[in-house]
């Protein structure tokens, strides 16, 4: 089984529709190391080296999150500024991640098409990831697609995000229990509750 840790981040939490459900499944499912980063550090003193030994023990490591200003929630940041140091993540002797894999599950407020050169964001929402994806690089780990909902004001009223959630859990599950592809994710851009790479599915 691999070691899955799930870092969630929405200041809003009591309000939100579609990732307090998400949240409520990595939470409750065995196996899987759940933070809540807000609730866990509400004046962000985040303590580096708690954080720190969490990701020794994990192989992947997920962010769950709603893209706030095509970025992410500030709390985010703020955990990499001072989790992710020199001679630990990167660096001199900073080899620490190495081989380990970063995954985010994202919701967007904007349909699909928005997130194209024809949409009215301009770019693909990969384009706006590449931060931390690079981050991931810089570290020496792998970067998987990241699991997407599109459309997440209106998916609790038209009938997509139940899907997604469900997805999700099967998502969790199958990192946790080793039948998740990654292979056969690296082919996607984003990942779906449609287009879940896992083995014995289809």
């Amino acid at each position: 089984m691999a070691k899955l840790i799930v870092y969630y981040a929405h200041p809003g939490h009591p309000y939100s529709q579609s990732n307090r459900p998400m949240s409520a499944i990595a939470a409750g499912l065995d196996g899987i190391t759940f933070v809540d980063l807000y609730s866990e550090y509400p004046r962000f003193d985040i303590n580096a080296d708690i954080e720190q030994r969490r990701l020794l023990d994990h192989d992947v490591i997920l962010f769950q999150f709603p893209m706030f200003w095509y970025s992410t929630p500030s709390i985010i940041k703020e955990w990499q500024d001072l989790v992710l140091e020199h001679g630990f993540a990167y660096g001199s002797g900073g080899d620490k991640l190495a081989g380990k894999t970063m995954m985010l599950a994202i919701t967007a407020a904007g349909p699909e098409d928005a997130y194209s050169t024809g949409g009215y964001q301009h770019y693909p929402i990969r384009d706006f990831l590449r931060p931390l994806e690079q981050t991931a690089r810089l570290c020496d780990m792998r970067f998987a697609p990241p699991y997407v909902l599109y459309g997440s004001l209106k998916a609790p009223t038209d009938g997509s995000l139940e899907s997604h959630v469900d997805g999700y859990r099967r998502l969790l599950e199958a990192i946790r229990d080793d039948s998740y592809d990654w292979g056969a994710a690296d082919d996607l851009e984003v990942i779906q509750s449609g287009t879940m790479p896992v083995r014995g599915e289809g």
